[in-house]
């Protein structure tokens, strides 16, 4: 186990909101082993910048992790040509040129479907019925898993996402999240091989191994369903929330990119990342064994006030340039641009120049979670009041 100072956390509590228990620490121990996670964290953004491109130390391969084994060993399990072999095979789907030449036109036929038939409704929960139906359909698009609808790629999603943060052993969690591994296989069988510059179809055509491709459209699943989703939703609730900067946006006085970059600092939607220690190792005065586990606490991070001046306010003018909500070394997000174009350029700008009167009806917003956090439910009205 790491020297760490030992810090006790209510996990209910961190749940609820995490950004208390986290600038405590980042203030007296940057560092801190957690009995009740049996990790070490690291809370600060130097010491995650540090850590993070040094894979000889800070492994991501960790085979006897929960997302390697509930959802097989994808890139993110993986370091060095392993991981680049994998990441080499996706990138014509998740290129910048793909998403500008491909994705986007598509993502935003899909936003307008989805915008109309929320039109004559006039209320709804717009976490449902917006953000979650239009990253799953973008998901379809993206992934190539047409067998799948949009709402079973937030169910599936949600259950790998529950499953791999399940550091408790909870075993209905566990079930629930098999049952969804096996729904998503059956859907990959489901799926003729195709031409096309979808995930599946592109990691056919290199060869991958069958059990490659299955694990990393996992992967790509839980990544490319539950972060859009929560930023869409989280974003559009920030907004709401905050008029005038809304109004900045919309009289063109910031860009829609610069509210997605303040956003995800200000509330990553994932807010970890785990990596195990493959050798003895030291980091700002804490010594790490082999085996240890360890938390890079990419929300904290985003929050720390060394880089970010008043960081738990949400700020559209902020330069936000230096958050890690993406990572910060060789894992950097694969599909960080197919993200941006999703929300940026598509679901932000087309919801609200649709529904110019969009308002929240005053019932009580929730948001939960430190893994992976985010808002629950989003009720908003729109039309004449």
């Amino acid at each position: 186990m790491s020297t760490a100072p030992t810090v006790h956390l209510d996990l209910a509590e961190f749940w609820q909101d995490p950004y208390p228990a986290l600038r405590a620490m980042r203030a007296h121990t940057p560092i801190a082993y957690v009995p009740e996670l049996r990790r070490t964290l690291l809370t600060r953004l130097d010491d995650i910048k540090a850590a993070e491109p040094d894979i000889a130390t800070f492994s991501s391969s960790q085979p006897e992790g929960l997302m390697t084994m509930l959802l097989g060993e994808n890139l993110m399990r993986k370091d060095g040509a392993a991981h680049m072999v994998e990441r080499k095979a996706i990138f014509p789907t998740v290129s910048p040129r793909a998403v500008r030449d491909t994705w986007t036109a598509q993502f935003r036929d899909a936003a307008a479907k989805v915008i109309n038939d929320l039109g004559p409704s006039g209320s709804g929960d717009l976490f449902t019925g917006f953000a979650t139906r239009l990253s799953g359909e973008a998901l379809r698009i993206l992934s190539g898993v047409f067998a799948l609808t949009w709402q079973e790629m937030d169910q599936t999603s949600q259950a790998m996402i529950d499953g791999i943060a399940n550091y408790t052993g909870d075993k209905t969690v566990e079930a629930a999240c098999h049952a969804a591994t096996a729904k998503i296989d059956a859907a990959i069988d489901a799926t003729p091989a195709g031409d096309g510059l979808d995930m599946l179809s592109v990691m056919r055509r290199a060869g991958l191994p069958d059990a490659s491709i299955r694990a990393n459209i996992k992967l790509t699943i839980t990544g490319g369903q539950n972060e859009p989703r929560d930023v869409i939703a989280g974003l559009i609730w920030a907004l709401l929330t905050h008029p005038e900067q809304l109004q900045l946006l919309l009289d063109g006085k910031v860009a829609w990119i610069q509210a997605f970059e303040e956003y995800v600092r200000w509330l990553s939607p994932i807010g970890m990342s785990p990596r195990r220690i493959a050798r003895d190792a030291s980091l700002s005065g804490v010594d790490f064994a082999t085996g240890d586990d360890v938390f890079f606490m990419l929300g904290s991070a985003n929050h720390d006030e060394k880089h970010f001046q008043n960081p738990q306010r949400f700020d559209v003018t902020r330069d936000a340039s230096k958050h890690i909500a993406f990572g910060a070394g060789p894992h950097f997000c694969a599909g960080a641009w197919a993200s941006k174009a999703l929300v940026a350029e598509v679901a932000l700008p087309m919801l609200f120049d649709a529904l110019p009167d969009l308002r929240l009806t005053g019932e009580p917003v929730r948001l939960g979670g430190w893994a992976f956090r985010g808002v629950l439910n989003l009720p908003c009205a729109w039309g004449p009041l």
